[in-house]
Order: C-alpha cells, then structure tokens, then sequence
C-alpha cells in the first residue's frame, strides 16, 4: 500500500509508507514553497503524532518559516489559527478517520484554505525535484506556542450574531459527546459548557487510542446511542479523531444520520440569510431540497473539501458542506468544523422549541448505502473500473466531474476513487434503504 496523496492530503501508515523521510520531504517542499512566514502547525492525539510534530517543526525552521506549535487540536482550530496569526500557512498532522496505524500532514493556505490541486502540485513538484531551499543558521525560523487557540476558536463561534448562548442555556441541554479520544476531546465538552450543557463524556481522553472504529458511521456508534437512551440526555455529539466531521445521535438513541448533519446546519442558517448551498456529488439530495425551500441552489463539486469550498466562493453560497457530516460555514473559516456545527444545531433546537427526533421528521427523507469495492478484489485498476462504469450507462444521466455519477429518476449511484483509501466507494440513495441498495447493485453486478 503505497502513500495516499490528493487534495485530502497526504497519508500512510506511519513506519511503513509514511516515514520520517518522506515527511522531510514534503515539509521541506511546503516550506521552500512558502518561502517564509510564519506556519501554525497542530495534530489530532495520534501515538505518531509527538515524532511526525517534531519533525515537521524542525523542517520548517529549516527552510525558515516560523512556527506556531497548537499541539493536540482540531483541524478546524488550527485552520482558525492561521487567521489569527495572519500566518503564511498551516500544517495539521491527522489522517482524519483512518485508523491508528495511520497518520497525515494536510496543508492549509494563507488564507486558511487546503491547498488546491495546482498549488499541491506545486509543492510535489519541488518534493519530487528534491528542489528544497534550507537556510543558513542565522537564518532559521523560530518555534512558539499558543496554548489558547482552542479558547479563541470557541470565542469566535460565540461572537456569531445568530448564536445565543443565553438562549441555549436556558434549555439545560444533557449532551453526550464521543470524541474518540481524538483532538475535539477538550474542545467539544469545552464548548457545550460554555453553553450552559451538562456534558457527559465519552472516550474524551486525547491519548490517540481509539476505543472503537474512528470513522463515525452507525455501525461503530451503537456505545453512545444506548448511552443516550439510557441516561436521557437530550442529545449525542460524535467527531472523527481530527474533529472536522460530526454525528449526531437524538434523544431516543437513533443517529440523526451523518447526511443530515449538512442538511440541518443548512436549514439554519438559510433561516437567517437567504443564498445558496454548495456541497460534493455524493452527498443527499435533502440538501437540493433544504436549498431550494428557501429559494436557492445547491451546487456539486467533486468530493473534497477544498473543491467544495472552491466552488461555494465562485457561486458565493452563504455555507457548505459535506455528507460525511461535514459543516463549512464560511463566517467562521474556509473548513469543515464538528464545533460549529454543532452549535448551529443547537441553536436550531432551541429557537424552534423542538427534540432532535422531531426535527429528523420535519426534513426531507432519503436513505443512502455507502459501499467499497477493494479493487483487489476485481484485478482492476480504479481508473479502469470507473470506465467501464461509464461506458455500460452512456445512455443515462452521467456526471464525470468526479468519478461517474448515475442520476436515475428514483435515485442515483456515484462510483468514485477515494481520496483516503486504496478503494472505489459506492454512494447510492433512494427513497428507502432497499431501493438505494438495488440501485448500486444494479451497477456493481455489471461489473462483476
């Protein structure tokens, strides 16, 4: 299994494919690519994450860049720490919900963005021509800490005019939170607090040890839905290892579904501000339908971040998002942001007077199967298996903006390369779970 590289960043198994070699390499690049300046660098609570922060530091005061260490924090914190800082860059060692055995260096922009395809393959180019520029010892960059950006991150959201920190708190919210012993295990229960919740903790320990499969996906959230039931709280809050994605489980122990995380954050703030959406191909049409309720579009990017936010700044949408639980709100920072997010939902709760179980009813319903397809299994190639996808279903309605996307009168099916894994994902959705599982099998059936 060789490195992951793409707009998601780069990722391996730290010891076998991401080594501390490779990872001079890119910081090097970065580094010489940046030409300076000042770069906050932050981590999620990966074992590997003390050795890869080390170095990585020190690369970059050899190319000359300053250092801002955030130590554990998430990824949204740290992209907000680039703004704060007015630094050059950012640096966040996560490999997001892959498991334990993996880490990643992901790079942020000036403007608090991850980098493009055509500024990464800026920064590859000089990794590959091994073009690095090191300064001399009276040139290097300096390192310091700031210790509080979790603190300013959780002002900044309280500051936005539409959130109500009195108004929450006057609702006495019993909140569970599972952060998979990961970065958002200080910030999240730090930030229901500070909203008047009384917060129950769940695997909240950054140790990097993750009690159960990091990804937050129903099949590995059955610990805090019955923790929810059983002790009647109001509420369960769930983030991946790096804290960008959030899962929400009601009052009753049901998971809200990760699709409608997008969808509910959506639905506020479009309540405040007329505009339109943007999101990637795979996620839910609930969120078409939450746009154009209030009379706005949703508009498709290929899958990735830094493409959805690409495109919510060209057609200038008012927020964004992905269906992996995902909210980009855009008043705060360019990223996605498990902490924000979950302070719009509350804020919808509580200003519409209703439990998180009889909001799910009020939104649109559509039922997703998310499948893989280990390649392996098929002797193919992605590149060819997406083809022949293609060419089986010329006569129907194809997007080939990102992998093949099938729009089917009751449904649709997105076949795509994953931007994480060595993997082809298959997205499907329909009115209920068996149709959208007959829709994929329709076309994974002709592949095999």
């Amino acid at each position: 299994m060789a490195l992951m590289i793409s707009v998601s960043g780069i990722r391996g198994i730290f010891g076998s494919h991401l080594t501390p070699q490779n990872l001079v390499s890119f910081t090097a690049a970065y580094g010489t690519w940046l030409n300076g300046g000042t770069v906050v660098v932050g981590r999620d609570s990966r074992v590997t994450g003390q050795i890869c922060e080390d170095i990585v530091c020190a690369t970059l005061q050899a190319t000359g860049c300053n250092v801002i260490k955030a130590g554990i924090a998430p990824t949204p914190t740290v992209a907000m720490g680039v703004l704060k800082h007015r630094a050059s860059g950012g640096i966040i060692l996560t490999a997001s919900h892959n498991p334990e055995e993996w880490n990643a260096i992901k790079m942020l922009n000036s403007k608090s963005e991850f980098l493009d395809a055509g500024q990464g393959r800026e920064v590859l180019d000089i990794a590959e021509q091994e073009s690095f520029i090191f300064r001399k010892f009276d040139q290097i960059g300096s390192v310091a800490a700031d210790d509080e950006l979790i603190d300013s991150h959780i002002k900044k959201i309280l500051e936005l005019p539409y959130i109500d920190a009195e108004l929450i708190a006057k609702q006495r919210f019993s909140i569970a939170v599972d952060a998979v012993n990961g970065a958002g295990s200080i910030a999240l229960p730090e930030l229901l607090e500070r909203l008047g919740c009384n917060v129950h903790k769940l695997h909240c320990e950054p140790n990097g040890i993750f009690p159960h499969n990091p990804e937050p996906l129903p099949e590995h959230l059955e610990e805090i839905c019955e923790f929810v039931a059983k002790n009647n709280c109001d509420l369960g809050v769930v983030t991946d290892p790096d804290a960008d994605r959030l899962a929400i489980v009601d009052e009753t122990g049901n998971l809200f579904g990760e699709e409608y995380t997008q969808v509910a954050a959506f639905d506020f703030l479009l309540s405040k501000r007329q505009g339109d959406t943007a999101t990637n191909l795979s996620s839910s049409r609930a969120a078409d339908d939450i746009t154009k309720k209030y009379g706005g579009v949703c508009h498709r990017a290929a899958v990735g971040e830094i493409n959805v936010v690409k495109l919510m700044q060209e057609k200038g949408a008012v927020i964004s998002g992905e269906g992996n639980g995902g909210v980009i709100n855009p008043d705060l920072h360019p990223g996605r942001d498990a902490l924000v997010g979950t302070a719009m939902i509350l804020q919808l709760l509580a200003e519409r007077r209703l439990t998180a179980s009889e909001y799910r009813k009020k939104l649109p319903g559509y039922e997703m199967s998310k499948q893989k397809i280990q390649l392996t299994d098929l002797g193919l190639e992605a590149d060819d298996l997406l083809e022949k996808v293609a060419h089986a279903f010329a006569g129907d309605n194809l997007n080939l903006t990102d992998g093949v996307k099938i729009d089917f009168d009751e449904g649709w099916v997105h076949f795509r390369k994953s931007n994480t894994e060595p993997i082809v994902r298959v997205y499907s959705e329909a009115s209920t779970k068996q149709q959208a599982e007959k829709l994929a099998e329709k076309v994974i059936s002709f592949i095999r």
